[in-house]
């Protein structure tokens, strides 16, 4: 396989994924408004904190209300991460592998596409949000879908399933990160069980609520769910499963050595919710250290398998299946 199309895969998956992510992230705090209280003080800025874009919004708005928020993650093509800006790459990387992919793909993600942007103002305003949002979701599963059951397990779903789960672990540690942040803003005069509401959304927004309940058999608790998404080995949205997931996709490829160690020294990464240890900005760091290390291995699999010094493009890696060319090319990336 040339590199060029291996790493057209990687992104298409990690694309594919943001797009259905970033459509979660704002669910989180869309649902919220439908279960607190008025009064209840979220800051939607948040979000940009959380994304790591507080500079680009900044260049673009004035003003950190909600419409521009939402707006600037969903929209604005001036925000590369943005979920149209996402939505672009993945099509623009699908389109350029459709020899590798399923036949329908091609199809489907110029559908999912002329949704998004025909109906894009339905995102941003509230009154259809959430149905907007789902109908993203459920679309990109049914790509997600299509993947899982009719392609072959060869080195080309390999790379799609490093792709696809190193975004969604990073994702999962910002929603993760959006749940402690609505915490620990200032709402003393909320009369509800705040936790068990911002909880229950974070595992909704996951997919995750029935199977927490399945897996942890107790009511919703701040640590509890924290630890589920962090640690559970079955449910394929935690931290762990898709590390062990890019584990198994790598142990398939050329030239994994390097990475397996990298995933092995990452596993290593711990923090304990034991002892009565609050999820505070402790935990945030612990977060944000989690992100930094998931962008180091992003960059780890690139140089390993992707980035290969410019000569001549004939010129193989020696390898039993001989998976990997030497022929390098930039796919669209953020």
């Amino acid at each position: 396989m040339l590199s060029r199309v291996a790493e057209r895969i990687y992104w298409s998956a990690r694309y594919l994924e943001r797009v259905e992510n970033t459509a979660r992230l704002v669910g989180v705090y869309d649902n919220l408004l439908f279960d607190l209280p008025r009064d209840t003080n979220i800051s939607w800025f948040n979000l940009i904190r959380i994304n790591s874009c507080t500079d680009t919004f900044s260049e673009r708005y004035k003003v950190q209300t909600e419409h521009n928020v939402v707006k600037f993650l969903l929209a604005d093509d001036t925000n590369p991460s943005s979920m149209l800006s996402s939505l672009k790459h993945a099509k623009e990387n699908i389109r350029t592998t459709r020899d590798v992919l399923p036949q329908d793909t091609w199809e489907q993600i110029n559908e999912l596409d002329l949704y998004a942007r025909n109906n894009i103002r339905q995102g941003i305003n509230r009154t259809d949000r959430h149905k907007f949002l789902n109908n993203i979701i459920q679309r990109c599963q049914e790509i997600n879908g299509l993947f899982e059951g009719a392609m072959s397990r060869d080195a080309s779903w390999q790379f799609m399933t490093l792709g696809r789960n190193l975004e969604r672990a990073d994702m999962t540690t910002r929603i993760l990160d959006a749940g402690v942040s609505i915490m620990l803003q200032p709402n003393q005069g909320t009369r509800i069980n705040l936790s068990q509401v911002v909880w229950g959304n974070v595992l909704r927004s996951l997919s995750g609520y029935m199977n927490y309940r399945r897996s942890v058999r107790t009511a919703i608790e701040s640590k509890k769910v924290a630890r589920f998404l962090l640690e559970d080995e079955y449910f394929p949205r935690t931290i762990n499963f898709c590390i062990n997931e890019m584990e198994t996709a790598a142990k398939k490829l050329p030239r994994s050595k390097n990475i397996l160690k990298d995933m092995s020294e990452f596993k290593k990464l711990h923090y304990s919710l034991a002892n009565g240890n609050p999820l505070d900005e402790k935990f945030r760091d612990y977060l944000n250290q989690l992100q930094i290390s998931i962008s180091e291995l992003h960059t780890a699999l690139m140089t390993n398998w992707f980035a290969f010094n410019m000569g001549d493009p004939q010129e193989e890696i020696v390898t039993p299946k001989k998976l990997v060319q030497k022929e390098y090319q930039f796919a669209c990336q953020a």
